[in-house]
């Protein structure tokens, strides 16, 4: 049986390659296709920033004629720049059950990355670090939460068939909205409600760059030397806010201000993916209807949150601000519950990320779904 893997151009060929997915996910139940004018955005240089500090190209695998698999494999130089270590991403590594497809699209991918001078490589991450990024190792019953990944049981064990090895895993938390908080949480947010110079306002999407500007700062702040982190170049800041304009919804998402500063932020958009499941990654001609009155008008029953973070100077203030991030969790569950979104993943952090799992935990959040990232020396 022969295999074939063919190589394809961003923004100019991508057909295939996005066709792929579907070969792949056919018959899986909780598989959710993605909208295929985001997926080709993503894959066009011209619409996606990411592409002007990256070097990107797509495979596809075909055994005896048929289409059978997929990846990417990206040379990031912002990564580079961060890390200097050498290392290039595999991506969208989506197979059939077969070792020897998985090994031909791999070996095709690290021969490329050898050719650009990598050394490592590590993955699966869409195109970047700030992307999907883990093969699914846990949590298959439950269908992917927007911008999260989705895998087949079998993709975990075929990158390790392929000579990979852990590099980290990933959690995505589930809580479910009962309106009940433990005492401390309880506490901490009524305490911090009743200072008079706090207040958490709704994010103001009139100003929504500029709002998100401060998310990158707590970002920056909070991540930097952290596995996975990469800084956004101004242009992806500004194709976020312009994506998330569409999604947002502003009752959920709010700035914590201290005397009228901001002091934290906290972003949950609604599970977009629980509108879309059943149009195919189709808009045409009867999708857009039904995404406006299920996004605007029903509602999906989910969200997620992406990012809830307080400022350094604030973090360390512990006498005094030291449990404003408890107090927006607890803010972001109440505004979430009268809106009536019934559950929320909290998604991604690190499994050594102990403060920060720890205080999701202790709101009641469980983890639900695992994701791995995988490496091998090249």
């Amino acid at each position: 049986m022969t295999i074939e893997v063919r190589a394809h151009e961003p923004g100019k060929d991508t057909a295939d390659f996005i066709r792929a997915g579907f070969e792949v996910f056919r018959g899986d139940p909780q598989w959710v296709a993605p909208l295929d004018f985001v997926i080709r955005e993503r894959l066009d240089p011209k619409k996606e920033p990411l592409h002007k500090h990256a070097d990107v190209v797509l495979f596809t695998a075909w055994k005896n004629g048929r289409l059978v698999g997929r990846t990417s494999a990206t040379v990031d130089r912002a990564w580079l720049e961060t890390w200097k270590d050498d290392t290039g991403h595999f991506g969208y590594f989506d197979t059939i059950d077969d070792v020897e497809v998985a090994q031909a699209l791999l070996e095709r991918a690290e021969d490329w990355l050898r050719q650009k001078g990598m050394k490592r490589v590590n993955g699966p991450m869409s195109l970047s670090a700030n992307q999907e990024a883990g093969i699914l190792i846990e949590g298959f019953d439950y269908p992917p939460m927007i911008d999260m990944a989705h895998s087949r049981r079998y993709q975990a064990a075929l990158a390790e068939q392929c000579g990979y090895a852990k590099e980290k895993d990933l959690y995505a938390w589930r809580y479910d909205v009962t309106g009940e908080f433990n005492a401390r949480t309880q506490k901490a947010w009524e305490a911090v409600k009743a200072m008079p110079e706090v207040r958490m306002r709704t994010i103001d999407m009139k100003r929504l760059r500029a709002e998100l500007s401060m998310v990158m700062e707590i970002y920056n702040q909070t991540w930097a030397g952290k596995w996975g982190y990469v800084p956004l170049a101004p242009q992806e800041l500004d194709k976020m806010a312009s994506d998330m304009s569409i999604v947002l919804d502003p009752d959920i998402a709010f700035v914590a201000e201290i005397d009228g500063e901001p002091a934290g932020i906290c972003i949950t958009v609604p599970n977009l993916n629980e509108a879309i499941a059943d149009l195919g990654g189709r808009l045409l001609p009867f999708g857009w209807a039904k995404l406006l009155w299920r996004t605007k008008v029903r509602r999906p029953a989910s969200s997620r949150l992406i990012v809830l973070g307080v400022l350094e100077k604030y973090r360390k203030a512990v006498k005094r601000y030291g449990s404003l991030s408890a107090a927006m969790y607890v803010e972001v569950a109440k505004r979430g519950m009268k809106k009536g979104y019934r559950w929320a993943e909290l998604s991604w952090t690190r499994e050594d990320d102990a403060p920060i799992n720890l205080g999701i935990k202790s709101m009641g959040a469980r983890v639900y779904k695992k994701y791995r990232v995988f490496d091998k020396t090249l």
